[in-house]
């Protein structure tokens, strides 16, 4: 007990040694973390050059801090892509590799990057990547990296099928002379067939009375003249979808419009207007078809 005591008591006169030994007058050095460079930017950014001529896009870099001298940030470019700098690219301050001065006051500078019109005017794509690079003010371990991906304006050969999924609430239809909408229908899923400009997509609520999903053939392989077909489906629906009369004693069937009576018609589509218009013959067999009747329906947004 008492070398408990003992030990109390030389723990507290140590602590009040060292309470009486602060000088609050003192200055006392303290640790200051040094500036460090990241880019302002979202990691991953877009940039429209479909406008002649295309705008400055500014990849921003900025600092931890601000400072009361001119700063020198050196950054470097490397396309991800074919871009070739100075043609399809170009930065004021450097192509591949440059500097941009943060000004004392200041804590953020720019990197002006302009798309080249030309090159993107069939609907191309590049993409770069900035980072910030040694000597300089230090990279930061966080927001490090940018990648711009630059595109053109919108080519209609370039079909990426996964743009059209999704519900067409203004769709209308003609049966002959009978018009009808709008209504809703919807493309469920998409399938690339053999071929880069082949696919298909399954397209519900045609008609807009119960039948069953239909596969539409898409063909871009001249983007100028785009074509929309469709394979012979069988059992849409009951008959009487489409005449009450046929209810019962036969079934829908949709093909392609009668070569006979309506040679080369197809439907057609745009991937950048978001539309397709789908050209039918329907039949009830196995009664018949409309030989003469087109049945046409325009899907949009």
């Amino acid at each position: 007990m008492k070398s408990s005591n003992r030990i109390t008591l030389l723990a507290l006169a140590a602590f009040g040694f060292v309470l009486g030994g602060c000088d609050k007058t003192k200055p006392y050095d303290i640790d200051v973390a040094p500036p460090e460079a990241h880019f302002v930017n979202e990691r991953n950014v877009n940039y429209s050059a479909a406008d002649n001529p295309t705008p400055v896009f500014n990849v921003i870099v900025g600092t931890t801090d601000v400072a009361k001298v001119d700063r020198t940030v050196t950054y470097k470019v490397t396309p991800i892509s074919n871009a070739i700098a100075g043609t399809d690219y170009s930065i004021a301050t450097g192509n591949t590799t440059g500097t941009v001065t943060i000004l004392a006051g200041q804590a953020t500078a720019n990197i002006p990057l302009q798309a080249t019109y030309a090159s993107f005017a069939n609907g191309e794509r590049d993409t770069l990547m900035f980072t910030i690079e040694q000597p300089s003010l230090k990279p930061s371990t966080f927001l490090d990296t940018v990648i711009v991906a630059i595109r053109g304006a919108c080519f209609e050969g370039d079909v990426n099928l996964t743009e059209f999924l999704g519900t067409y609430a203004n769709t209308n239809e003609t049966f002959g002379n009978s018009p009808y909408g709008p209504y809703i229908t919807t493309i469920s899923s998409v399938s690339q067939l053999p071929g880069a400009t082949t696919g298909s997509v399954v397209v519900t609520n045609i008609w807009d009375n119960g039948w069953a999903p239909i596969t539409i053939d898409l063909d871009w392989t001249n983007p100028a003249a785009r074509v929309t077909s469709l394979l012979q489906q069988d059992n849409i629906a009951d008959g009487g979808s489409v005449n009450p009369q046929y209810a019962g004693i036969s079934t829908v069937t949709v093909t392609n419009p009668s070569a006979t009576s309506f040679p080369g018609v197809r439907g057609t589509f745009s991937i950048c207007n978001q539309t397709l218009v789908l050209k039918m013959r329907i039949c009830l067999l196995p009664l018949g078809c409309f030989g003469t009747t087109m049945y046409t329906v325009n899907m949009a947004r």
